[in-house]
């Protein structure tokens, strides 16, 4: 069998209206948010890894990593947008992994694990979880592109995710990696248990 050609699509181009300013640029040791969220990606696994930003900085800083950027000049229709921009930018592979970009402390291994899992069972969503409860990134098949582009608002593939309970299979992880910086309160908490 041929070897999956799996997209990594980095969604950065939210305004951070619960954090109150562009959260990616939030620093925890020394690295962004943003910074961290790249460094997570094991490049080797993935035939392309685009960044969908809205952001100047954000897009210097994927180019530096040598990963393709996607404009979204449109950050006020929601989520789907970057899901479906990121989706058509990368249309030609066998399945993309969505991951977000406020995770500080997920690590590369554990995405390069979840590949592996898809690798594996390439039907399947995969996404992360830890007892049960999903968390990102997910990784989608091809057959789910219709669906994830067809989305509007300020939704993701979890709407896609529920349609399809099913299909889905977790990859079981800490749950300080599923953590996401949401909030001011929430990276303060991250910092904190950091220093401790």
């Amino acid at each position: 069998m041929a070897e999956l050609r799996i997209g990594c699509l980095v969604m950065a181009a939210g305004s951070g209206s619960r954090f109150g300013r562009n959260k990616l640029e939030a620093v925890i040791d020394g690295k962004t948010l943003l910074r961290r969220a790249l460094e997570a990606v094991p490049r080797e696994e993935f035939a392309c890894v685009t960044v969908v930003t809205q952001y100047d900085g954000a897009a210097a800083l994927a180019e530096e990593f040598g990963f393709a950027v996607v404009r979204n000049d449109r950050p006020e229709d929601g989520l789907s947008r970057t899901v479906r921009l990121g989706t058509e930018a990368m249309a030609g592979c066998d399945a993309i992994m969505y991951q977000v970009a406020d995770q500080p402390l997920l690590e590369r291994d554990t995405v390069r694990r979840e590949v592996e899992l898809f690798r594996a069972h390439p039907d399947r969503i995969v996404g992360l979880g830890h007892n049960g409860v999903r968390g990102n990134p997910c990784i989608f098949p091809r057959r789910f592109f219709p669906e994830l582009m067809a989305l509007t608002g300020d939704v993701g593939g979890n709407v896609v995710i529920r349609a399809h309970p099913e299909s889905l299979l977790l990859y079981e992880t800490a749950a300080a990696e599923l953590r996401d910086v949401d909030t001011v309160e929430a990276l303060a908490a991250i910092r904190t248990e950091k220093i401790m």
